[in-house]
């Protein structure tokens, strides 16, 4: 007990009306009396009952000003306006709920729409999916913009599963309206491909990615450049570079989609990613010649790439290139560089170089000094070091 009054906690404060300490003291004796971290369904408990202690109560008042907008006899579209003018995602889902109680009303497509995009917004997805079964239950009810918003928000709360049985929903349905369209892949690829950095993650995924766009050819939907520059970054992330230009030379040939700037910047990093410099350095001329300008991630790894692999003059040339074109050029390509130029032996290049940097105004003080130690503690020999001291007598 005396630990725990020295961690602020109270044995006599306050309890929560359900008879349970408040969650607060309850994770502070969980830390106290145990040497473990709590379980996942500990903590799921716990988030549970911080949701159900923080959930916003109805606002009465907005609620029945909203009522009173309404006709005695309003129809779907009626009620879609009044619930699209609420900025209360509670006041929307009791209007929707109120109205479902209403004699000889029944809603259509445009109500169960407004209402579950203003729950998706607000994050409510509980209340979301609710309403989303209602809609489910009625065979003819549904439109592909509807069924592409329920997908598009459970792919945001993280339900993949879901949202896969919601793409298979408007496969079987005899609704020829709810057929998924070139939107509908693209919310599912889209979220396929943020599902994490990890090469192993982004190949578990693009295997399902690949499916999707052989299933999506067979049904006669043409691909747009959104879904083949997703199946590029895809096959770039999952590191198959091979599969990414395969898709590229395609475009303009078998789908009629001639690449944009995206095409090559998934491209050119990829490539780099692998040391192809000489290949990324096509991509990256191909690319300048059809007035594209590479983005700084791919300048970056082009810089990056050309000086581990030894040409580091190419790697200077293109690192100037990048700062004439606006790009920025982060941390890292500074010091690639730097290194590489002193690795071969040319330390006062390297050093005439960080000083140009620094009169150009491309780095700051504390990224100019910080450049600065690291060449000196990499490369700082007896007959360097008094080059290094004068230089960093003269930032000062």
């Amino acid at each position: 007990m005396h630990i725990a009054a020295r961690n602020g906690f109270n044995p006599d404060s306050q309890t929560a009306s359900n008879g349970f300490l408040c969650l607060y003291e309850r994770f502070t004796l969980y830390s106290l009396y145990s040497s473990k971290p709590p379980s996942r369904s500990f903590r799921r408990r716990a988030r549970k009952r911080l949701k159900a202690i923080s959930e916003p109560t109805l606002d009465e008042a907005k609620f029945q000003r909203a009522v009173s907008q309404l006709l005695p006899r309003f129809t779907p579209q009626e009620l879609c306006d009044v619930i699209t003018k609420q900025d209360d995602p509670l006041v929307c889902l009791e209007l929707f709920n109120w109205a479902t109680q209403q004699p000889r009303f029944k809603h259509d497509v445009c109500t169960y729409h407004i209402t579950i995009k203003k729950l998706g917004v607000a994050e409510m997805y509980q209340e979301m999916d609710d309403i989303v079964n209602q809609v489910l239950a009625i065979s003819y009810m549904g439109s592909e913009a509807l069924y592409n918003t329920i997908i598009y928000f459970f792919t945001e709360a993280r339900k993949l599963t879901r949202a896969i049985n919601i793409f298979k929903h408007m496969k079987n349905s005899r609704n020829l309206s709810c057929r998924p369209s070139i939107r509908t892949y693209n919310i599912i690829f889209a979220a396929l491909l943020s599902r994490g950095s990890n090469s192993y993650i982004n190949h578990m995924y693009m295997e399902t990615t690949r499916c999707l766009f052989r299933q999506m050819v067979d049904d006669g939907i043409e691909p747009d450049i959104f879904s083949l520059n997703s199946m590029i970054k895809g096959y770039v992330l999952s590191l198959h570079v091979n599969d990414a230009l395969r898709i590229f030379h395609q475009m303009g040939v078998v789908y009629n989609c001639l690449p944009n700037s995206f095409s090559y910047d998934y491209l050119i990093h990829g490539l780099c990613a692998q040391g192809r410099t000489d290949n990324a350095r096509e991509m990256c001329n191909e690319m300048k010649n059809k007035g594209f300008v590479p983005s700084s991630k791919s300048y970056n790894s082009l810089v990056n790439a050309l000086a581990l692999g030894g040409e580091v003059e190419e790697a200077v040339k293109f690192l100037w290139e990048m700062i004439e074109q606006r790009r920025s050029t982060d941390f890292i390509t500074y010091r690639t560089v730097l290194d590489e130029v002193c690795r071969r032996g040319r330390v006062g290049q390297a050093m005439n170089l960080l000083k140009e940097f620094q009169e150009r105004d491309l780095v700051d003080g504390h990224t100019y000094r910080k450049l600065l130690y690291v060449l000196e503690d990499d490369f700082g020999s007896s007959t360097d070091q008094n080059r290094f001291r004068y230089c960093c007598a003269c930032l000062v």
